[in-house]
């Protein structure tokens, strides 16, 4: 495959590439400068070297038909946007960005006819609300969209656009749904304080996560998995799957973390309110559509963010910029209020 990245230098995106390099394909990074720091956590400098870089704003759709076109781009992931704390100080930026950018994507592969087989998309949990909106139990993939951001409205109106492209011109796409994903590399966004935590531990500071109750952990490398699984396996349509890995609460995660390092127990503490997205979400329906996906353990996704960590830590290359910026508030269940 010859697979385009949007937003490819991003935390998911570093992780899709080195998956897609070690299956021998061709990775081309399509963003706004060219910023492998993320790249080079997990990835070899030659292997650095092998994903090409793009120079595009993915609102352009010139640039982005030019960059499929010249490049001859089979499968296009496309994960470029805004997190939920910039979609809520500037609105109509991150509209411009998560909505105008999805729909150039869908356009850039409209106008080079059958050249793209398949799209993968990031949406978002955030597309739900609050758990107090729903029943008790695992919310299907259609249950109720009522998110409690800008960010999530957008991510809806993406999922909305993405069944009309397949009902008007026959062009497929997955959207994923991650919720809590976690590893080497998030260091942006309302729900990377638990990684940072194990940054933190390891460094011997304390950290405070913000928010508590309940939340889906979802390592990384099971997510980047995810999406290219959603890529190569037989499928046609435009549906939006919601994806599963240990829901539990931040509590759960704090014991888990002081199992696989014990200064956990008093360096870090969690938060009590929970953020307002539903945290219960089944699976079954991209099991069911596309096949099993990867489910790491929670301890054994933490031990290997801790073993990535340690190796930085060794050879002085471990970043602690993100511990020291301020935390976006969180987006909790009161806020709805």
């Amino acid at each position: 495959m010859r697979v385009l990245i949007t937003g490819g230098y991003g935390f998911i995106g570093a992780w899709i590439a080195r998956t897609l390099l070690a299956r021998g394909d061709d990775v081309f990074v399509f963003d706004l400068k060219e910023d492998p720091r993320r790249f080079r956590l997990i990835l070899s400098d030659a292997d650095v070297a092998k994903c090409k870089f793009v120079p595009g704003d993915v609102t352009d759709l010139a640039a982005l038909t030019a960059a499929i076109r010249t490049h001859g781009i089979t499968h296009v992931i496309h994960l470029a946007g805004l997190q939920v704390p910039t979609c809520r100080v500037d609105p109509m930026l991150g509209a411009r960005v998560n909505v105008l950018g999805t729909l150039a994507v869908f356009e850039g592969i409209k106008a080079t006819g059958s050249q793209v087989q398949r799209l993968v998309y990031a949406s978002s949990a955030a597309v739900f609300g609050g758990p107090d909106k729903y029943p008790a139990g695992s919310q299907p993939d259609d249950a109720p969209l009522i998110p409690s951001t800008h960010y999530g409205v957008f991510k809806c109106c993406n999922e909305g656009n993405a069944r009309i492209y397949f009902q008007d011109h026959g062009i497929s796409s997955v959207g994923l749904r991650p919720w809590t994903v976690y590893g080497p590399g998030r260091d942006l966004g309302m729900t990377s304080e638990p990684t940072k935590a194990i940054k933190a531990v390891l460094l011997g500071r304390p950290y405070a996560i913000s928010f508590g109750g309940w939340s889906d952990f979802q390592y990384v490398d099971d997510v980047a998995q995810a999406f290219i699984l959603s890529l190569v396996r037989p499928y046609q349509g435009a549906k939006s799957y919601n994806l599963r890995g240990a829901v539990v609460t931040l509590a759960d995660y704090h014991q888990a973390l002081t199992r696989v390092l014990p200064a956990a127990a008093t360096l870090v503490t969690v938060g009590t309110s929970q953020i307002a997205i539903a945290y219960d979400l089944s699976d079954a329906g991209i099991e069911r559509d596309l096949g099993p996906m990867p489910k790491t353990p929670l301890e054994d996704g933490i031990r290997a963010t801790v073993d990535v960590f340690r190796r930085l830590q060794v050879e002085g290359r471990l970043d602690t910029s993100d511990l020291d910026a301020p935390k976006p508030p969180p987006v909790t269940t009161a806020d709805e209020v």
